[in-house]
């Protein structure tokens, strides 16, 4: 004999169907808004040098875009890092780019009122410096470096600005105490294995890939950098109060730091963009960094430190107007 179900048990089945439903539109609404057209036309974004992690990020995320936003035509263009990078932007040569905080109000600090077109997007992960030199090397402190030939990093470079004022903080002036060469991420490690420099700096998220490709045939090790620097640094202009003391975690470069980490220096990475860049287009791109996270974060390893939680915090920036309205989306 066929039964039926009880009146209270048909409510139960039909509520929990629909808490279903309701559960499965707010996945489907946090992949892809419902009842939108993809935002198309075309975008140039500018990265950084072929072997950091402005470029593979950017790379990574430009497939994502295409998933997300298939009419939109995404152009990457290499650049010496982030003060080369918020230049384009402010220029108009980019719409949109990766930059370090202090760069930001570097530019700020140097074009008075220039900052106004400016908007963040997101604060993706932290710059690590970097001070790498041979193994059997005899420099062990900034002092160290003086009357050697160092690698400050590529001209409007955000390393060449955390360098210089690094290198002051320790005492050493970056002009006339060593042999400044122009060389970033992508030509360094080879002029270091060739011993044609005796140190490179470098600032960027971790493992960075020039770095990891070294570690594979080069022994090299990274000299600490005293968290004492960090208030000297902050004393030199209205741009250093974005640099704060770390620890290069242990797991960056395992066979290279042996299971230590490495007093440094960090700096917050922005995605930014201007003013008048479409609202809606930069809200779905803002969903998809979001979203994009883990996948990214899978190859990338700096792209697992994106956040909901802190993406928010853009300073020295004010909030895109589309970037604000994702984040008023999903707050609980």
């Amino acid at each position: 004999m066929s039964k039926t179900f009880p009146r209270i048990g048909r409510r139960r089945t039909l509520q929990g169907a629909a808490a279903g439903v309701v559960a499965l539109g707010l996945l489907l609404w946090w992949l892809l808004p419902l009842g939108e057209d993809p935002p198309s036309g075309s975008i140039t974004f500018s990265t950084g040098t072929p072997s950091g992690v402005y470029q593979e990020y950017a790379t990574m995320l430009r497939d994502e875009l295409a998933r997300d936003m298939p009419d939109l035509e995404v152009t990457l263009t290499t650049s010496n890092g982030s003060q080369e990078n918020v230049q384009r932007v402010a220029d108009g040569d980019a719409d949109f780019t990766i930059a370090a905080a202090d760069a930001v109000q570097t530019y700020e600090s140097r074009h008075q009122g220039a900052s106004a077109r400016l908007r963040g997007v997101a604060r993706l992960y932290d710059d690590y410096v970097q001070l790498v030199v041979d193994r059997d090397s005899d420099i062990h402190s900034l002092a160290d470096l003086k009357g050697r030939t160092v690698a400050t990093g590529l001209p409007r470079s955000g390393v060449r600005l955390i360098a210089e004022r690094v290198l002051k903080a320790a005492g050493v002036d970056p002009v006339k105490d060593i042999t400044a060469v122009s060389e970033g991420i992508d030509t360094g490690p080879e002029k270091l294995r060739q011993g044609k420099i005796d140190a490179f700096f470098w600032s960027g998220g971790v493992p960075t890939g020039g770095l990891r490709d070294l570690a594979k045939t080069f022994d090299f090790r990274f000299v600490p950098i005293d968290a004492s620097l960090v208030a000297k640094m902050h004393d030199q202009d209205s741009s250093t109060g974005y640099y704060r003391a770390t620890n290069m975690p242990e797991s960056a470069y395992p066979t290279i730091q042996d299971g230590n980490t490495v007093p440094t220096i960090a700096v917050a990475n922005l995605l930014m963009t201007r003013t008048d860049v479409d609202p809606r287009l930069t809200e779905w791109l803002t969903r998809t960094v979001l979203k994009s996270r883990d996948d990214i974060g899978s190859q990338v390893h700096s792209a697992q430190l994106v956040d909901l939680r802190t993406a928010i915090y853009t300073d020295p920036l004010r909030l895109h107007d589309g970037a604000r309205r994702y984040y008023r989306s999903v707050k609980p």
